[in-house]
C-alpha cells in the first residue's frame, strides 16, 4: 500500500530514516518496477547550509516550500537528475534525497542479474533516476498517488540497529553542516553508494 501524504508531514530527519525499506515504484509502459530505498539524505530547513533553501526562495527551489509528499527533481552538472521528496509543513523548506535503491526487477544492459552488476546501476542518486526514467517532468508530482506513474509504498520495517547514520556526500561547502550525520542507510546492504 502506498504511503499517505501525512507520512511526509514530519521532519526530514525522521522521514529519511522511515523511508528506508520502503519501495520506490515506477510504472513505465504498463510495467511496474519496484526498488527498495536503501539510502537517503535529509536536508532540514533554511538554516541547513547544504540545502538549496539556504539561499532563500527561488524559482528553482520553490517546490521545497510546497506541500509534503511531492517530488523535488532538479538537474545538476548538465546531465543528472536528483529525486527528493518534500517533507514537513508547507512553507518550511525541507526534503529527503533518495540516494540509492535496491532494484526488485531485472535491469537490462548488462543482462547479468548478479548483485555487482545491478548495484552499479542504482547505487547513487543520478544512477537510480536514469534506470527508473525520472526527470524534471516529475517535479511537483505527489508520490502518495499513482496518477503520475511514480509513488512510494510501505515496505520492510528496518530496525534502528540496522540503520547507519553518516555524513552527507558532496557538501564540503556547507560549513558546520557538512559534518551533520544526516545520511542514513541500511547496514550491510550492497546497493548503498558509500559506506563508512
Amino acid at each position: 500500500m502506498f504511503l499517505k501524504k501525512d507520512f511526509y508531514n514530519k521532519s526530514a530527519l525522521i522521514v529519511a530514516r522511515e523511508l528506508l525499506g520502503c519501495f520506490l515504484v515506477r510504472k513505465i509502459n504498463g510495467k511496474i518496477l519496484r526498488a527498495m530505498i536503501v539510502e537517503t539524505e535529509a536536508y532540514e530547513g533554511p538554516d541547513d547550509s547544504a540545502s538549496h533553501a539556504s539561499r532563500g526562495r527561488t524559482p528553482r527551489n520553490d517546490v521545497m516550500f510546497g506541500e509534503p509528499g511531492i517530488c523535488y527533481v532538479y538537474f545538476t552538472y548538465g546531465m543528472h537528475h536528483m529525486l527528493n521528496i518534500v517533507t514537513g509543513k508547507k512553507d518550511y523548506p525541507a526534503a529527503v534525497l533518495i540516494r540509492a535503491v535496491e532494484p526488485f526487477f531485472e535491469i537490462e544492459n548488462p543482462p547479468s542479474f548478479e548483485t555487482s552488476a545491478r548495484q552499479r546501476k542504482t547505487n547513487g542518486p543520478a544512477k537510480l533516476t536514469k534506470v527508473l526514467q525520472i526527470d524534471r517532468s516529475f517535479n511537483k508530482a505527489p508520490v502518495y498517488v499513482k496518477k503520475y506513474g511514480l509513488w512510494i509504498e510501505n515496505g520492510e520495517k528496518i530496525k534502528k540497529s540496522e540503520i547507519v547514520c553518516a555524513k552527507r556526500i558532496g557538501i564540503d561547502y556547507a560549513g558546520k553542516y557538512k559534518d551533520k550525520p544526516w545520511r542514513f542507510y541500511i547496514k550491510n546492504n550492497n546497493f548503498v553508494s558509500r559506506k563508512v
